[in-house]
């Protein structure tokens, strides 16, 4: 696949960019082979109303790889040996994310926790499927030592660059700003000196979490045990409805009886599956079928 365009100047970094300006710089074809490309490479389905979005995220990869125009630089992407894919992908991720994001899914965790301690059952097996930079992961893994529940913590995602940032476990102070001061000593260790402005996740934390790569759209997983919870939460908005129900009968298999789905706010596709039934908003229960 090759795309063109006409060179055209491109915004310096602190120029107000409009929707007219970016479909000036970023034409039809190169759009659509952006649309394209990302939906190969990562599943993702870009409205046409997302061209500003884009052209604002790829312009910075315009820069760092030194290449003129839109079609130059999809030209790249495309080659195999250029290492600029990845990139790519990670320039066009969304990644919101926050500590304790949507609390009701942490509630519905800590009793599930709760009852998993009380029997003295085996470690709670936890699965943060779009972790973004680790704020659910590590959100995950605090309730389970609340609920002195032994558990595992899995975070994946697409983008390599926000794994990177969850692997750290280190964070700006505000980020934390909506925790309770109890939560905050329990699990987090406060920067000192050139690290004044920042906390850091206790060792306790870190010893229960693990992250790695995964693109949920490939064919392959690697092998797992099943889980007892899975978080995917704002992710399959991205996908066709097609892919949805492939994605909800992988996470239906990796689920044990009785595990918990997590998904997000406005998302409701495990109610057409019917090894799930509806346990909370926007939370639903593993059952036989």
């Amino acid at each position: 696949m090759r795309s063109s365009t006409p060179a055209a100047r491109l915004a310096a970094p602190s120029e107000p960019l409009g929707f007219q300006d970016a479909a000036n710089l970023l034409n039809e074809r190169d759009f659509a082979t952006v649309r394209e490309l990302i939906s190969n490479y990562a599943g993702i389905k870009l409205s046409t109303q997302k061209r500003n979005m884009v052209y604002n995220r790829l312009l910075r990869r315009l820069r760092a790889c030194n290449t003129a125009t839109f079609g130059e630089y999809l030209e790249l992407v495309q080659r195999d040996n250029s290492g600029e894919r990845e990139a790519f992908v990670n320039a066009l991720t969304t990644n919101l994310t926050a500590f304790f994001r949507e609390p009701h899914h942490f509630e519905l965790l800590r009793a599930h926790a709760q009852a998993r301690a009380a029997r003295r059952g085996a470690a709670l097996r936890c699965w943060s499927s779009a972790c973004s930079t680790g704020e659910e992961a590590w959100s995950i893994a605090m309730i389970l030592r609340e609920a002195d529940c032994p558990g595992e913590v899995l975070g994946t995602d697409i983008d390599t660059e926000v794994l990177q940032a969850a692997q750290a476990g280190v964070y700006r102070h505000e980020r934390t700003s909506g925790l309770e001061i109890e939560r905050l000593r329990r699990h987090f260790l406060r920067g000192t000196g050139a690290n004044e402005g920042l906390v850091s996740m206790r060792p306790e934390l870190r010893s229960m979490v693990k992250f790695g790569q995964l693109n949920l759209q490939s064919p392959a997983w690697p092998a797992q045990e099943r889980f007892d919870v899975i978080f995917c939460r704002n992710v399959v908005i991205y996908f066709d409805r097609e892919f949805q129900k492939k994605l909800l009968a992988r996470l239906a298999d990796l689920l044990v009886p009785g595990g918990l789905l997590m998904v997000g706010h406005s998302e409701s596709f495990p109610a057409a599956h019917p090894g799930f039934r509806s346990c909370g908003r926007t939370a639903y229960e593993r059952v036989s079928g």
